[in-house]
């Protein structure tokens, strides 16, 4: 076991690390991540750190990329199903109860001058408006109104996100926030 890496009587591994890092990114941004908090957080001493990753830069990549294949996950769970409407119906929903992810995405939106989340998001944002203009291709619109409704939902999307975690606008509760995808999935997908 590595000196200073106990944590209840088990060796930590680079993922603990990972998520520690995404659940300070969750809280307080991307600037609050930083090896002396990611230590006290997990309960271990700060030099435990370098038995897993070099240098701070390293472990942010390495959470980034946990974070971005946890997003490629549900996309490719959602691309499963084989009638579009239903996997962008499934895909709103699913995305609805993401909670964790939603406010590291907003985080990293704050951070989008940093060199490190730039081509994260860009690759994600790809990502996703290239799923949602395939589905909408799916149900037989042309190629530049598919393309305009996924910019739309996909605007829609981080749209929420920034009045909900930026701005300050009052949090829907549950049955509310239910509500409002329906309200989406009507909105957005044609019947």
């Amino acid at each position: 076991m590595a000196k200073g890496d106990e944590q209840a009587g088990r060796r930590l591994e680079p993922g603990d690390w990972e998520r520690a890092a995404l659940d300070a990114m969750a809280t307080s941004g991307l600037a609050s991540v930083s090896i002396p908090r990611l230590a006290e957080r997990l309960g271990v001493t700060k030099g435990s750190f370098y038995w897993h990753f070099p240098t701070r830069e390293a472990l942010l990549k390495s959470a980034l990329q946990r974070w971005e294949n946890h997003t490629e996950a549900l996309f490719e769970e959602v691309e499963a199903i084989a009638e579009p409407r239903e996997r962008l119906r499934e895909l709103f929903r699913r995305t609805g109860r993401e909670a964790k992810s939603h406010v590291i995405y907003s985080a990293l939106l704050r951070a989008l001058d940093q060199p490190i989340v730039q081509p994260v998001m860009e690759r994600v944002s790809r990502r996703r408006t290239e799923f949602l203009t395939r589905a909408y291709r799916e149900l037989g619109m042309d190629k530049r109104t598919a393309a305009q409704r996924a910019r739309l939902a996909y605007a829609a999307y981080v749209g929420f996100l920034q009045l909900t975690l930026q701005l300050g606008m009052p949090k829907l509760d549950h049955a509310e926030f239910e509500d409002y995808v329906e309200h989406v999935i009507a909105t957005l997908i044609p019947a």
